[in-house]
């Protein structure tokens, strides 16, 4: 797949009666945007009140199938509120057919269907924090080294049955290798052996923003800790359901998926 541009546009309304917005990022399906309007301002995003930090910062973000257009509303004390129509380009993604997996990894039983349940209740719980902190302004680093074997967004067929779409972004590496904080962010999940993502770690960027980190053979952070970019925090693995070592990486902006690589990609550029 094909890098997608960094896209940045402004929007400056300067008269006394109206606002200022800025919004920075890809406006593509999987695309994350921060925006900046004045401080006090109320961002509704597709009828969803945003979070808006006291310096007018917020996040928005568009899933794998987004539509084509996206509403933005932004409200100030005494004003009319004022609406932007968003275009958001639409992308073709990859199809992949893996093997040779066994029958019981493919369609779980019963009890694996349970625990899976309780698992995924968890992973919600932490992905449904909106701590105020903008811990996301630190930038983006790749959080490892090595073979992109997976990409965002690629249907998968596993053992001749298609599946739902894979969301994150697969660096393959050697077992031991070290994955890094590539934002600041707070522990939010430490889990040793999750049924399908194995040792497992989410970080809390701020405003609903969470990475995700899967399949891990270590974990050295602990819930509740602090990190900044380039902070050691675990390491890759072949842990849960997999056919080899790598690191799943995967962004979310409360429950919309987001494409890990747009973010690392635009800030090289």
């Amino acid at each position: 797949m094909k890098a997608l541009p960094l896209v940045i546009v402004f929007l400056v309304v300067a008269t006394a009666a109206a606002y200022a917005l800025e919004l920075e990022g890809n406006f593509v399906q999987g695309g994350l945007v921060r925006g900046k309007t004045d401080p006090g301002a109320t961002v509704t995003f597709d009828d969803r009140l945003v979070r808006v930090s006291p310096e007018g910062l917020f996040l928005i973000g568009f899933t794998r199938d987004a539509a084509t257009t996206a509403a933005l509303t932004v409200r100030t004390a005494g004003r009319d509120g004022q609406a932007r129509t968003l275009e958001i380009a639409k992308r073709s993604y990859d199809i992949q057919k893996i093997d040779g997996l066994p029958a019981a990894m493919v369609t779980p039983t019963p009890d694996t269907l349970q625990r899976i349940k309780r698992e995924n209740e968890r992973i919600g719980r932490a992905r449904s924090r909106d701590t105020p902190q903008t811990l996301f302004e630190s930038g983006w680093i790749w959080p490892a080294r090595g073979q992109i074997s997976g990409v965002y967004g690629s249907q998968r067929i596993l053992n001749g049955e298609p599946r739902q779409p894979h969301y994150g972004l697969d660096i393959s590496a050697p077992v031991g290798s070290p994955v890094v904080a590539p934002a600041a962010g707070i522990v939010a999940l430490v889990a040793q052996d999750m049924y399908f993502s194995g040792g497992t770690l989410i970080l809390d960027h701020g405003h609903g923003l969470t990475s995700a980190f899967l399949h891990l053979s270590k974990i050295l952070v602990r819930e509740g800790d602090v990190v900044r970019p380039g902070d050691l925090i675990a390491q890759i693995g072949a842990t849960g359901r997999v056919t080899g070592a790598h690191l799943d990486w995967r962004i979310n902006l409360f429950d919309a998926r987001l494409d890990p690589a747009l973010l690392v990609r635009s800030a090289e550029e």
